[in-house]
């Protein structure tokens, strides 16, 4: 039984104007594509220091007064696979006054999720206002800037909708929470596809949007006319908690049942949808891409299109036997991506990713298969797959 009862938060897109000043410094009065600039020469409210700080040469500033601390370090991730310096903390250096600083760079221009570790204990940036809220400990996002907007920031454009639904699942005996993207313009007299986009391990339905920052992204595709108008659908894939020690047997039949039994009769029933295989895909990053594999490949009745993002299978067989028992497989797919980052593609995730692509090609099941971006297993490549390829290319079959 779907439950009718639940809440909306609509956050209301409007047409993002050009301020007389230029706020920045994590003041928060605009979505600024450089809030970690100091153009203000303003501390953050309730900060002690300014940090992170953004230069114009991409070079960062971090700081943290802790007077008492025995060592302070940027703690290894996204930030040191674009430096390239492995796996090592980076370690600031302490001043007179009990400030510690350090400044790296510079960076290519993105979206970085990091941790400060102080005297071993890992920990947000208590400086910084820009946080992500997550399943997981939260983290601090480092904003390195262009000369201007990029594809994943709010410009001066018509902007989509994002509405948040609670509704109560039987699967999992509690409420949930669904977010759902309307492209601008949307019209409830027609038809439109649906992508069901996951997340990873520890990510929640939010994350999409504010780290991934897929909204934003489909209205910029939208205004350059390089997009398919569409809704985007964002359910919850954490089902299980990650920690169980039989996540890996459980979680992808829960989902499915979650899947069928209340998030797509939920879209269904409050969007005018296009209600078959051809007018839905499902898409996922990390373990949000083996949902998507190893749910949708065998949920034909389901699903058409298939976005596998930095995931896939070391042992094809298994995740490809419902394609396999499939009489001409083709034919039920219009769009299969494979996409991994291009850092990605030179280390320890790539054997999955690299195992699904060999399985697709020994079976000469159709797929498109891209390397690209700046980034590793990290938000800067799954917002550049989703920008370069998959959703450009989503739904051409719609076109024909």
């Amino acid at each position: 039984m779907i439950f009718k009862n639940f809440s909306n938060l609509i956050f209301t897109s409007t047409i993002f104007l050009t301020a007389m000043f230029c706020f920045s410094q994590q003041a928060n009065v605009n979505l600024d594509y450089n809030p970690q600039k100091n153009t203000e020469g303003l501390i953050p409210f309730s900060a002690k220091v300014n940090s992170p700080e953004v230069h114009d040469d991409q070079t960062v500033t971090f700081r943290l007064m802790a007077p008492e601390a025995q060592t302070v370090e940027l703690n290894p991730g996204a930030i040191n696979t674009a430096l390239g310096k492995g796996r090592d903390p980076i370690p600031f250096t302490k001043e007179n006054d009990g400030l510690w600083t350090l400044t790296i760079g510079p960076l290519p221009p993105d979206m970085y999720a990091y941790h400060l570790r102080v005297d071993g204990v890992q920990m947000a940036d208590p400086n910084n206002t820009q946080a992500a809220f997550t399943a997981m400990p939260p983290y601090s996002q480092l904003i390195v800037h262009r000369d201007g907007p990029a594809y994943y920031d709010a410009k001066n454009v018509p902007h989509g909708n994002v509405t948040r639904h609670i509704y109560h699942s039987d699967v999992t005996q509690g409420e949930r929470e669904l977010y759902v993207y309307t492209p601008p313009g949307y019209d409830s007299e027609k038809k439109y596809p649906v992508l069901y986009l996951v997340g990873g391990s520890g990510e929640l339905p939010s994350n999409w949007i504010y780290d991934g920052r897929v909204n934003f992204i489909m209205d910029n595709l939208f205004a350059e006319n390089k997009v398919t108008p569409m809704i985007i659908a964002i359910p919850n894939n954490q089902v299980i908690h990650r920690n169980h020690p039989e996540h890996s047997e459980l979680t992808f039949d829960i989902f499915e049942n979650e899947l069928r039994n209340h998030v797509i009769p939920v879209v269904d029933e409050n969007y005018n949808t296009i209600e078959s295989p051809k007018g839905r895909a499902i898409s996922g990053l990390s373990m949000g891409g083996r949902h998507s594999m190893f749910i949708g490949f065998r949920s034909l009745d389901l699903f058409a299109n298939f976005g596998i993002l930095s995931a896939g299978d070391t042992d094809p067989e298994t995740s490809l036997k419902s394609f396999l028992n499939t009489p001409n497989v083709n034919d039920s797919i219009d769009y299969l991506f494979v996409g991994q980052g291009t850092k990605e593609a030179e280390g320890f995730f790539n054997a999955r990713v690299q195992g699904l692509v060999d399985g697709l090609k020994n079976h000469d099941i159709e797929h498109e298969y891209y390397v690209g971006g700046n980034g590793g297993h990290d938000w800067s490549t799954w917002r550049h797959l989703l920008y370069y390829r998959f959703l450009p290319n989503l739904w051409q079959h719609l076109d024909n």
